[in-house]
Formats: C-alpha cells, structure tokens, sequence
C-alpha cells in the first residue's frame, strides 16, 4: 500500500501527521485526506497547575463522558451502570461499549488498547491542546474530516463528544492496522501487528516502512501506553450477565446445522496472531451454504468490509429495553440489502471466506445494549 503523506516525528508523539490514504473499514472511505497539520508535543504533560486542578477536571470529563454516552445511544442502547459505577482505570463503564464497539472494527485494536491511547493523549480531559486537538482523543479539524461522524446518533459530529470521539480513533487505529498488516504480509516490516499499529500511529506509516520495524522515534509512545494498558484490560472482558434474558433462547440457527470451529472467547488469531476477544462464533460451513435470519428484524449494514468480508447486521429492536442486533460475515454472497425488513429464517446471505478468513465458515455475533455476547445461550442447547 502506498503512502504519499510527510510524516514529521515528534517527542512523545501524541499525535502524528497522518495524512495515510487509510480508507474506510466497514463503512465509506473518507473523501479525501487532508494535509498534516503542524507538530505539537505531548498533552499528558502536567504542570504545578495542573496538579492541582487535575481532579476537578477528571470529574468534569467523567461526568461529560456519562451524559454524552447514555444520551445518545440510538443503536447500540443506553448501559445501566451509573455515574458513579466506575470500570477499566477509573473510568466509567459508559465508556466500554463504544470502545468494544470500535475495537470490534478490525482484529489487531482492543478495547484496552484504544483506552490507553485516550489516556497517553489526554488523560481522558476533554480540553483543547497547543495544536489545536479536541476532546478526549485530540483530533484537528482536519483530522476530524477524516475520521469522524455522528456515531451516536444525536445529529451532531463532534471531536468533543465522547462516544464520537471513542469511534473515530476505532476507524483510524484499524486502517493504519490494516496498512501494517499488508506491509507485513508483503515482507516490508517485521514486527507485532500492535506496535506497528502503534508506531504508525506515532509516526506514520511511511516511517515505519522506511524502518522495515518499528522505528525509534515511536518507543517512548509505545511506552507511555504500554504502561498504561494494564489499567484498561477490564474492558476487553465480556461484561457480568451477557448471557441474554432469562427465559431460554430467543434466535433460531443461522445455518441448518451448526458445528462450532472456534468458541466465543479470548483466542489468538490464526492470521494475525493477535490474542483478543473472538467477539463471535465460527460455525462450520461449506462455501454457498444458506445463512438465515436468526430473528425478525431489519438490515442495517449489508456490504464488503475488511476484516470481516461481506457482512450483514441485523437490528432486531428491543429485548427487556436493551438493543439486540446479530452479525453475520465472510458470506459468499449478500441476499439483502440496508433498510429491508427480513422475518426469522429468510435468506441473507450465504456462507464463504471473504475477508480475513482461513476456510468457509459463518461468524456469527450477538450484540446487545452495544456488547458482545456468547452466541450459543441465545440459540439454545442447539447452539
């Protein structure tokens, strides 16, 4: 993959020029990128000042991060734990379905890992830097062109809006993945998929690739968040009571016959070699096998990813309040398009290895109020 943009080091790098012609994961590519901006150093340095000031302005964002998340959460649903429930280093669970959402992008980010990040950059602050970067993940203008959108559905793209924020970095982080993954696999660089991630982030992909690894300007990034990874790996952990509604299964099989090749659960990938959270069910599938709706609902996503081949979401409405949508990719082939009502059992699709895939098969994901869930207790013994 080429890449044509000027990437200039920085200490403690927080935030590199990368004007990487990256593209669009699941969704549309970006229009065009723009310009880098100018250096700007680090934003964790903290003065006298902001020694002091620092707990009141955590609370501040914290209390932001709850309203901005639990008040527009029109897809995915609005998470139960309060403003004084706190998670992974301090900040609180509202947080964790948008990072697991955004991490779900692509098969080398983590949750835990997009939450270091946000903590190296601004130490979850909402404020503006030197260079001009807003909120929680201190993005430009420019920037924000690039990457951001309405993810949270309340009419307003914004850098300053947690949930958008969270999302935005999600989609940058999996290109620039994605670019690393193909250097890799074209020999260019030798190193972990994560910390060339990292390192292009830092630096840019053009520098990486002139290292052919990670290169030296990037380590002390890669320290400074490396170090606070520890902090965030709650949320790459399924959250307590996933397992659906009381009451017995609620989907009907995707496949006529499901035979499980890999579980849902923590895995190494067989392509990446990244350990994270399989975030689905891999049923074995012969390629052209029928996959079926698991419930009535409506299509909400039916296209060509990356990671995950063709791919089809379903948005089934509400179970006890909360959202449920199911995820069904590397089909062969799409049968339904976005906006289409389909009942329990009608076609979508059909089993195949589009994407990054080993053989046939069918992912098959449960996702509800915005996290991953085993599969298997929402199908029933059959699953």
């Amino acid at each position: 993959m080429s890449d044509d943009s000027t990437v200039e080091t920085r200490a403690h790098a927080p935030r590199p020029p990368h004007g990487d012609s990256a593209g669009a994961l699941q969704d549309r590519p970006p229009d065009s990128v723009p310009p880098p901006p100018p250096p700007r150093g680090t934003r964790r340095g903290a003065g006298p000042v902001t020694l002091l000031v620092l707990p009141g302005l955590l609370t501040l964002a914290a209390v932001a991060g709850v309203l901005a998340l639990t008040g527009g959460l029109p897809v995915d649903g609005s998470p139960d734990s309060g403003p004084g429930q706190s998670a992974a280093g301090g900040v609180n669970e509202t947080y964790g379905p948008w990072l697991r959402k955004a991490a779900g992008a692509c098969t080398v980010v983590t949750p835990a890992l997009l939450a270091a990040q946000i903590d190296q950059l601004s130490g979850w602050r909402d404020d503006t830097g030197a260079s001009g970067e807003q909120g929680i993940a201190g993005f430009t203008d420019g920037e924000w062109r690039s990457w951001g959108r309405d993810d949270d559905g309340n009419g307003k793209s914004s850098p300053r809006d947690p949930a958008d924020a969270v999302m935005a970095l999600g989609r940058q982080d999996c290109a620039l993945a994605q670019q690393v993954t193909e250097l890799r696999t074209e020999g260019a660089v030798n190193g972990d998929l994560v910390d060339l991630t990292l390192a292009a982030y830092a630096v840019g992909t053009d520098a990486v690739k002139r290292a052919g690894r990670v290169p030296g300007g990037a380590l002390t990034y890669l320290a400074e968040v490396k170090r606070l990874l520890p902090s965030y790996e709650a949320f790459d952990k399924e959250p307590p009571g996933d397992a659906g509604p009381a009451g017995g299964a609620v989907l009907t099989a995707p496949l006529a016959t499901l035979t499980v090749t890999s579980p849902y659960g923590s895995r190494q990938h067989p392509l990446t070699g990244v350990t994270k959270l399989h975030t689905g069910v891999d049923f074995a599938a012969p390629q052209g096998t029928p996959v079926t709706a698991a419930r009535d609902g409506r299509v909400v996503f039916a296209a060509m990813t990356k990671a995950y081949g063709n791919r089809v979401v379903l948005d089934h409405g509400t179970i006890e309040g909360k959202r449920l949508e199911t995820t069904y990719s590397h089909l062969s082939a799409l049968d339904v398009r976005v906006g289409q009502s389909v009942r329990t059992g009608a076609l979508v699709g059909r089993a195949g290895s589009t994407g990054l895939s080993t053989g046939p098969h069918l992912h098959f994901e449960v996702v509800y109020d915005g996290y991953y869930a085993d599969p298997r207790p929402w199908l029933g013994a059959g699953g």
